[in-house]
């Protein structure tokens, strides 16, 4: 069961945090861009080159602290199928580093659609008489607000590559509310799809008692996501908001378990661009990436302790 060994290591590090690495330009050390750029121009290829090798000192720096990383695709996409490569590099080195990868790509759709976003990030595509794994993260985050069948494809992919997925429910941005909050009968419609992950995960349970199926819940939400716990206490979770959108690490308690188990917790900016504090133009971004992880792991151990 996938969350099973993510839950292993984050006992291992009693460290229940994941670094996002949602990578610009501008948040590489200006010695590391300008080497890429003298070496490419001011070309996508010259980015990508400058953000996967960021990438690899940020892992290199990280791995002993953390025991995830979750690249989000968006800040590759934009650079083409330069971007698409990096993405790639980025994954296979932070598995040869013993770190879990969480794909956050969004994807929902249904049919052969889904079956191939699935087959993409998380399984094998057939080639010939070959099953070639693609991306092949650990986990993926997906938009189940199709209904369930775009959630049910990613899902067999998950029971036979042992993987899993975190599917959104209350995400953390100001305007959430506008659909997820809204009454849908007896309940508001973030809880309808909250019910609806663990109602499709509900036939196998991992060893910690969590289904391959689980959400994001915005640590923006603290009193949902202290209720949205107590409702799905098969879930994993997810939860986004931490630092720079003013989730704090009070806040973040109410996502866990009783054994301080169920739930990792994202900061993506406030680790990758820790240096731009230090006045040292980025010369110690490893040094201070890694101080910002063991901060935010050192903040929210005040309120959560992993056994």
């Amino acid at each position: 069961m996938s969350f099973d060994h993510l839950q292993d290591l984050i006992r291992a590090k009693k460290n229940p945090t994941v670094a996002g690495l949602d990578p610009k330009p501008e948040y590489v050390p200006p010695h590391m861009l300008k080497a890429s750029l003298d070496r490419y121009g001011e070309t996508l290829e010259g980015a990508a080159d400058a953000i996967l090798q960021f990438n690899k000192g940020l892992m290199d720096a990280l791995a002993d602290v953390v025991p995830a990383v979750k690249p989000q695709s968006a800040y590759y996409e934009r650079l083409g199928w330069q971007g698409m490569r990096v993405l790639d590099e980025t994954i296979r080195y932070a598995k040869e580093k013993g770190l879990f990868v969480i794909a956050d790509v969004k994807r929902g759709d249904i049919g052969s659609t889904a079956e191939a976003y699935s087959d993409g990030w998380i399984g094998r595509t057939r080639v010939g008489n070959t099953d070639c794994a693609a991306f092949d993260a650990d986990c993926l985050t997906i938009n189940g607000y199709m209904g369930s069948d775009s959630v049910g494809p990613f899902l067999d992919t998950c029971r036979a590559e042992d993987k899993c997925l975190f599917a959104l429910v209350k995400t953390s941005n100001p305007s959430s509310g506008e659909l997820q909050d809204m009454v849908a009968g007896d309940r508001v419609v973030y809880q309808v799809m909250g019910d609806l992950v663990q109602r499709l995960g509900r036939d196998e349970l991992g060893k910690y008692g969590y289904s391959r199926a689980g959400a994001v819940v915005g640590a923006t939400y603290p009193s949902e996501l202290r209720n949205l716990r107590k409702r799905l206490e098969h879930t994993f979770f997810l939860v986004p908001g931490y630092g720079a959108q003013g989730g704090t690490a009070q806040d973040v308690q109410n996502a866990f378990d009783k054994f301080g188990r169920g739930a990792i917790v994202n900061a993506s900016r406030s680790i990758m661009c820790a240096w731009k504090k230090t006045g040292r133009d980025g010369l110690d971004y490893q040094d201070a990436a890694r101080a910002a992880a063991e901060a935010m792991r050192d903040d929210i151990k005040q309120y959560v302790t992993v056994l």
